[in-house]
């Protein structure tokens, strides 16, 4: 055989080989996608709330014409937000368990997300199953609930926590949530009236700016958070004398308020149990924290509940660390924690990150130490310290230092 023969074969055979290789790869990545469809139809129930109480769940349109918003993009609007309450219902087991998302909401929310995100990624939001009854009365066990104010993290929509709503309720709170036009992600009001965040509210835009200017900018979207946690509790408090419904009227104790938000809804908290004596207690659910907050500290009792950093090491994560120092060193010794749940990961403290996201990829993750926890069982190890802290600040009376380590949830890191 000559040298041009042999080498027009070599080529065939090379370009074939790439040939079975684009087909495998082809085969490959339909498999994959086939899988990911497959999974993203699914059903999926959240975990079964653990309290003796059942759920129930409401919605409100708030608005204030009092005050404009100052994130708003349009000079002079008037501030409003999509409220989400979880109490204690007075139902029976027997009763309707309303949708874990409002039609016209769900199907915002997945025209924000896009296609690969909404139809492969994460799971089919009209196959996913909560525990709460829509509008059911407050159950008449108590003359009154602690309330628990609830700040989702970054763009996040408050549903996206319901897993520790509807465990925080069904042990005797009422726990109240709200999305923030032109803050959060997508708001559907019930009107049909869709908004979304603006670039000028995205705290995730502040960062390389330098550390000063990004705690300027991160600064002024705190400010705005702090004060919708305050007309919310205004509400809370009209709600509790004059609800038209009935249902609420003298249910609420607002005399035992807390609040807790995870990343910067857990650095809003912080801050505003800094900037308002109606926190009783609070929890910073692995948030950075800013805010004057860092150096005048706090006096109410609070909680670091954090992902595990002990394997971070860069001058920014030390930096954080240096502040939930300072933040801790000036809490009263009887009533400050610092939990640490080990093989946590920041994206699994929401039901998004742990249970709707794609058990596919998160498995990959795991393959490659990136998650070292399964989604559910860190979802229960959060919401067991969550309620215990609560527990001991806004019903007990025990000034004693409060130890949440236990044998069931040995992933309780609970440091000095």
């Amino acid at each position: 055989m000559n040298a041009p023969m042999k080498r027009r074969r070599v080529v065939r055979r090379i370009f074939k080989g790439f040939g079975v290789l684009a087909m495998l790869g082809a085969l490959g990545v339909a498999t994959l996608l086939g899988s990911l469809w497959l999974e993203h139809r699914t059903e999926v129930t959240l975990p079964t709330p653990t309290g003796p109480f059942a759920v129930g769940r409401a919605l409100y349109d708030w608005a204030d014409d009092e005050t404009l918003d100052t994130l708003a993009p349009v000079p002079g609007t008037k501030r409003e937000f999509l409220g989400w309450m979880w109490y204690p219902s007075g139902a029976g087991q027997s009763a309707a368990i309303d949708d874990y998302l409002p039609a016209p909401l769900r199907a915002a929310v997945e025209r924000a997300r896009g296609p690969l995100i909404s139809k492969f990624l994460t799971r089919d939001l009209s196959k996913v199953h909560a525990h709460s009854i829509r509008n059911s009365d407050v159950s008449l066990q108590q003359r009154s609930y602690p309330v628990v104010i609830m700040r989702a993290g970054a763009s996040a929509e408050v549903w996206n926590y319901s897993t520790l709503a509807e465990d925080l309720a069904s042990h005797g709170y009422v726990v109240v949530g709200f999305d923030a036009p032109y803050r959060t992600s997508v708001v559907a009001f019930p009107d049909g009236r869709v908004m979304r965040r603006t670039p000028e509210s995205n705290p995730e835009l502040c960062a390389g700016q330098g550390q000063a200017q990004q705690a300027r900018c991160v600064n002024k979207v705190l400010t705005a958070w702090t004060a919708d946690i305050a007309f919310v509790l205004d509400r809370l408090e009209r709600l509790n004398t004059s609800d038209a419904s009935g249902k609420f009227k003298g249910r609420l104790d607002m005399t035992n308020v807390g609040v807790f938000g995870h990343s910067l809804g857990g650095a809003t908290a912080a801050q505003f149990c800094h900037d308002d004596s109606r926190c009783k207690a609070g929890i910073d659910v692995d948030g950075q924290p800013f805010g004057s907050v860092i150096q005048a500290g706090l006096h109410q009792p609070f909680m670091f509940l954090l992902s595990d950093h002990d394997r971070e090491s860069d001058p920014e994560s030390l930096q954080i660390m240096v502040n939930i120092q300072s933040i801790y060193d000036r809490l009263p010794t009887d009533g400050r924690l610092r939990i640490v749940i080990r093989g946590a990961n920041h994206f699994l403290f929401s039901d998004d990150g742990a249970l709707l996201k794609s058990h596919i990829v998160l498995q990959t993750l795991r393959m490659f130490g990136i998650v070292g926890i399964d989604g559910r069982r860190q979802l229960a190890v959060t919401t067991y310290c969550v309620r215990s802290f609560f527990d001991a600040y806004l019903k007990g009376t025990s000034v004693s230092r409060l130890n949440i380590s236990s044998p069931l949830y040995p992933e309780v890191d609970q440091r000095k």
